[in-house]
């Protein structure tokens, strides 16, 4: 891995602007196909298939709904890139099969809603960061909601973070890395 230090975007991630109205529960969230060091599995990047990794979390009391942000604030660009954007995953669900389809809407997951990544699909968009920049970090964030959220798939984030502002009951991280294959 390179020791190169990449120029941030600048931002903070979204997590950092939403206070949980239960600070005190607190969302472990984990991946199982992330690798000791950290690393994000190869089959995640979209240098290779591009497929949501599994994501697990675990429950608070009072949740109505669950939305997931992932975020790279290592991007060279003004704002952390978003490479996932998901909301009203059913209350019940605290874990995201690996390869959740692409598209707006996801029936398999009670019809939990898909926002567009920084490449304007729906769904997630896996890590390709620039060859040469470095070790970029990637931010899974789940936040436990007091209610469902009314906003299409087309929402940007900046109106979906106002809606994590006023129904989040508690929150969770964690962090992968990844790195620009050298072959590539």
């Amino acid at each position: 891995m390179s020791e190169q230090h990449p120029q941030h975007s600048g931002e903070t991630i979204t997590i950092y602007k939403v206070r949980p109205t239960e600070p005190a529960a607190v969302v472990a969230v984990t991946n199982p196909s992330q690798h000791p060091d950290g690393k994000l599995d190869d089959r995640h990047s979209a240098y290779h298939d591009n497929i949501s990794p599994p994501l697990a979390w675990t429950s608070v009391p009072d949740v109505r709904a669950w939305a997931v942000i992932v975020e790279d604030p290592d991007a060279p660009q003004a704002q952390p890139f978003v490479h996932w954007m998901i909301w009203n995953i059913p209350p019940q669900v605290i874990e995201l099969p690996e390869g959740v389809p692409n598209g707006p809407i996801v029936g398999a997951l009670g019809g939990a809603v898909q926002g567009r990544n920084g490449r304007h699909g729906y769904g997630w968009f896996g890590p390709r960061p620039p060859a040469g920049h470095g070790l970029h970090h990637y931010y899974f964030q789940v936040f436990a909601l007091s209610e469902m959220i009314e906003m299409g798939p087309d929402t940007e984030l900046k109106e979906l973070l106002n809606a994590l502002k006023a129904s989040t009951i508690a929150s969770g991280e964690m962090a992968a890395t990844y790195e620009a294959p050298t072959s590539q």
